[in-house]
């Protein structure tokens, strides 16, 4: 790989779903979902990132309607593999989406998409995405077995788990979090070998982002949660603005 490959501009997506969280704690419209993507457009984002769920807790289908009319930056749909999910997706033909698991009961995604043991239907589930012209991506562990997966289905792209890694930083977890990072690292190398696009998000903060970031193979972060809490104390630009200098320093330093 080339000095000019290693440097080249890591993108950040920027995750809304929060902004749809806060707005729903109360009912009504604010905040507006699609004010916070203008915003993130402006502070740096590359793209926005919208977690439509089966229970619609927080991105609603009018969120997906008005970001796919007004946003200036690609939209990644991230969204379970049902028939529900595709017919929107179809309708609205994001420049990605990102098929991720999904359980009721849980907060947040818990983990990374089981594609080893569900390929067939996943295949047939992204064939009609594909045809599309949509790029799909597939949120998965930093597995072997998952990422060969995901290329046997033909997904363009694979985005890597970082949660496990930030939860060991978070916890003073020390050699746990060392250990996630070196799977995260040659995971990421061995995705690009296949061929696959390299995304990696779930849990990154400011204290966190730097290791991942420096890896050459990956091409996008996806960050929300961590970028809203922040913005609560220095506002969105700024909780943004930041995230994106941190990733560009590393960056630079090749």
């Amino acid at each position: 790989m080339t000095g000019q490959e290693i440097t080249r501009r890591l993108r950040l997506g920027v995750n809304i779903d929060h902004v749809a969280t806060v707005r729903n704690a109360r009912g009504g419209n604010v905040p507006d979902p699609l004010r916070a993507a203008r915003i993130a457009e402006a502070a740096g984002a590359d793209g926005i990132t919208a977690h439509l769920r089966e229970d619609r807790r927080h991105i609603g289908d009018a969120d997906i309607d008005a970001l796919s009319v007004h946003l200036t930056v690609p939209l990644n749909l991230e969204m379970a593999a049902t028939a529900e999910m595709q017919a929107v997706a179809l309708r609205h033909r994001p420049h990605a989406v990102c098929i991720v698991p999904e359980k009721r009961e849980e907060r947040t995604t818990e983990g990374g998409l089981e594609v080893a043991q569900d390929e067939n239907r996943l295949a047939h589930f992204i064939a009609p995405l594909r045809d599309a012209g949509i790029r799909v991506s597939i949120f998965i562990a930093a597995d072997a077995r998952q990422i060969e997966a995901a290329r046997r289905i033909g997904a363009a792209v694979v985005e890597l788990h970082t949660g496990a890694y930030c939860d060991a930083h978070a916890e003073g977890r020390f050699a746990d979090r060392d250990a996630e990072l070196a799977r995260l690292r040659d995971m990421s190398a061995f995705a690009q070998s296949l061929g696959l696009e390299v995304h990696a998000g779930h849990g990154l903060t400011y204290d966190t982002v730097k290791p991942v970031a420096a890896f050459p193979e990956v091409v996008e972060l996806n960050i929300g949660h961590y970028l809203i809490g922040e913005a609560i104390f220095v506002g969105l630009d700024a909780s943004i603005r930041e995230m994106r200098r941190l990733m560009d320093e590393v960056r630079a330093q090749g």
